[in-house]
């Protein structure tokens, strides 16, 4: 095709705009640079032309096919290449860009833990697979696939448009606007794993809830700058109970690799940095996946959904329990005028008048021995 010859190995994007030269993005997900060609200017008949080449390789190609045509844009795919195509009414100018997959991997060739290769392969059924644009999700989305179908999983997948390379074994369906049909024919026919690449719009969201909760393994790529975000995206299309049901396992990636994955439970609990036993409520738990450390709690409050970062509000409630228990053995030690500072979870210093230390410490250590026992803490007496 025409536009190939803008095409060096390690181009990832060729972008093409009348009255500019072409560009190119050179690199890989994460580390890539833009580029202008030494080629000429574009005049709105070079587009024209190339638009036109790639009408007669859909028509002359079997594997090439015109996803989706509107009155002001175009989008193809064409073997390996995804182009989008843009004209006015729509767009103020010709443009075309065309997105080819860099490189292929296998699942086995991403770094990730043990725990979480056993996750993928035994009890993730709920996945999402999120993060900036451009950083590789749905390459590793292909390796996933890939991955179930090798391992004698029926895999389908669901695209907008279908521009994931997979083997011959997955059969690839166009979600266009027939999400009616293929919420049918995904129930009709239960496949064991479907990947859903991407979800954008309410309906996507929709599709992919009513999916998951009819038991159909999922894995869907969605777009988020942070992983937390990835699983607010789902706040609001459907109820806060069901999300962990939905979804149980996000994996975040970044220039092209596997940077932090989260894992969502639902649990009755007091939100962390409250203390009243009646405001006990249903909360979904956010944790790191590999640590186990609970980083997120989304919860009601009110009328509104919270998402509330847990990280320091834990060192928060560990320094307001020493101050209420350096409080009670101060209350306990009232007579001797004490002031008590917890300097660890079960140990305490006690700064105490000179005139009242030997009565504290009692002969051979007695006093402060039975004092000891009876706070239930190490007590070291200091003068002040």
């Amino acid at each position: 095709m025409k536009i190939e010859k803008y095409f060096d190995h390690d181009v990832m994007s060729v972008h093409l705009k009348e009255k500019l030269k072409p560009c190119v993005k050179r690199g890989m997900p994460g580390n890539w640079q833009f580029e202008e060609l030494k080629f000429n200017i574009l005049k709105s008949n070079d587009l024209v032309e190339i638009y036109e080449d790639f009408i007669e390789e859909v028509n002359a190609n079997n594997k090439g096919f015109i996803e989706m045509e509107r009155e002001g844009s175009t989008i193809f795919q064409i073997g390996k290449y995804r182009i989008v195509v843009t004209r006015p009414p729509f767009s103020n100018c010709w443009e075309i860009t065309a997105v080819r997959p860099v490189k292929k991997l296998e699942l086995k060739e991403y770094k990730m833990s043990e725990k979480l290769k056993k996750r993928i392969a035994e009890q993730a059924e709920g996945i999402l697979i999120a993060g900036s644009p451009g950083m590789g999700k749905s390459t590793f989305a292909s390796a996933l696939a890939e991955y179930y179908s090798e391992h004698g999983k029926i895999v389908k997948t669901v695209e907008a448009p279908r521009d994931l390379q997979l083997n011959d074994k997955i059969v690839q369906y166009s979600l266009k606007d027939n999400s009616e049909e293929i919420h049918d024919v995904l129930l009709l026919s239960r496949p064991d794993y479907t990947i859903f690449d991407e979800i954008r719009n309410y309906k996507d969201f929709e599709l992919f809830s009513d999916l998951r909760l009819s038991g159909i393994g999922l894995a869907g790529v969605v777009h988020a700058t942070t992983p937390i975000d990835a699983i607010q995206r789902f706040i609001g299309k459907t109820e806060l109970g069901i999300i962990p049901h939905i979804i149980d396992t996000v994996i975040f990636i970044k220039n092209g690799g596997v940077e932090k994955v989260l894992a969502l439970e639902m649990t009755v609990k007091v939100p962390s940095g409250m203390t009243e036993d009646d405001l006990a409520r249903p909360i979904v738990v956010v944790k790191d996946f590999e640590t186990e450390k609970l980083e997120y709690e989304i919860y009601s409050y009110g009328e509104e959904t919270v998402v509330v970062p847990v990280k320091g509000l834990e060192k928060e409630k560990k320094i307001a329990a020493h101050e209420l228990a350096a409080k009670q053995i101060e209350k306990y030690l009232a007579e001797y005028k004490v002031k008590a500072r917890l300097i660890s979870d079960n140990k305490a210093e006690i700064y105490v008048p000179s005139k009242f230390i030997a009565e504290i410490i009692g002969k051979g250590g007695k006093n402060i021995d039975k004092l000891e026992k009876e706070i239930g803490i190490k007590l070291e007496v200091k003068e002040y």
